[in-house]
C-alpha cells in the first residue's frame, strides 16, 4: 500500500516539477540564440573594453599652473635712480636695478620695467595699478608675497650673497619709519636725478637677458 501512495505521489507532482525547473535552469535547446550571443559577449574578462569618456577642450583643469615668475622686480623704467643710470658719483650709483644685476652672481633676481605689458599681470596678481608702482615699486618673492617700498628693497638685498644680505637686517626698523625715508626720496628722484623718454634698458640691451620682457623691449628698439 505504501509504495501504491509513493507512485500516485509521484505522478501527481513529478510533472509540475519538472515544469518549474526548467523555467529556472533551462537547457542549451530552450536558450533564444540572440540572447545566449549576448551573454556570451560579457562573460569573458577578455572581450571587456574599457573606454575612457571624452575630454572637452572646453572644460580647464582645477588647478592651472601659474605662468608667472617668482622673484621679480617690477619697477619705473624711465627713472635714472631706479635704473642706475650712468653719469652719476660712485656713492650713488651703489643703487638702481644695475648695481643688482651686478652684485646677483646667482642670478636670482629678475626684472620688468612698469611701462611694459609683461607688468599687467604681476600687478592685477598684487591688486595693484601703475600710478602704486610709480610711487613705490614693486617686488614679487612668490605666490602670494610681494612687498613694496622699503620692505621690498630689504627683501631684494636679502637674495643677494654676503655683504650685502646683511643689509636686510635694517627690516627690524619700523615700516613707517623706513618707508617714510623711501616716499620722501621717491617724490623728488625725476627732479634730482632726472627721467627718460623710454625704458632705460633699451640703451644697455646686454642687460635685457634679465628682463622678463626682454622680447617686447627688443621689439620696441
Amino acid at each position: 500500500m505504501l509504495i501504491r501512495q509513493a507512485r500516485n505521489f509521484s505522478k501527481a507532482y513529478a510533472a509540475p516539477l519538472s515544469s518549474s525547473l526548467k523555467t529556472l535552469f533551462p537547457s542549451p535547446a530552450d536558450v533564444v540564440p540572440g540572447v545566449a550571443a549576448d551573454v556570451a559577449d560579457v562573460t569573458g574578462a577578455d572581450d571587456l573594453v574599457y573606454t575612457e569618456p571624452p575630454v572637452s577642450s572646453t572644460v580647464k583643469p582645477a588647478i592651472e599652473p601659474s605662468l608667472l615668475q617668482p622673484g621679480v622686480v617690477i619697477y619705473d623704467g624711465v627713472c635714472h635712480l631706479c635704473h642706475g643710470a650712468s653719469g652719476f658719483s660712485a656713492s650713488l650709483r651703489f643703487r638702481g636695478v644695475k648695481w643688482v644685476i651686478r652684485a646677483d652672481k646667482c642670478r636670482k633676481i629678475k626684472f620688468c620695467c612698469l611701462q611694459s605689458q609683461a607688468a599687467e599681470p604681476y600687478l592685477r596678481l598684487c591688486g595693484l595699478d601703475r600710478e602704486d608702482v610709480l610711487r613705490r615699486f614693486l617686488f614679487v618673492e612668490g605666490p602670494g608675497l610681494y612687498h613694496q617700498a622699503s620692505t621690498a628693497a630689504l627683501k631684494v638685498l636679502s637674495h643677494l650673497p654676503l655683504p650685502y644680505s646683511a643689509l636686510s637686517s635694517l627690516l627690524i626698523i619700523p615700516r613707517p619709519l623706513r618707508d617714510a625715508v623711501y616716499d620722501y626720496i621717491a617724490k623728488r628722484r625725476y627732479h634730482w636725478f632726472g627721467k627718460s623718454e623710454d625704458c632705460l634698458v633699451l640703451k644697455e640691451k646686454e642687460l635685457l637677458e634679465r628682463f622678463i620682457d626682454r622680447d617686447e623691449m627688443l621689439g620696441r628698439s
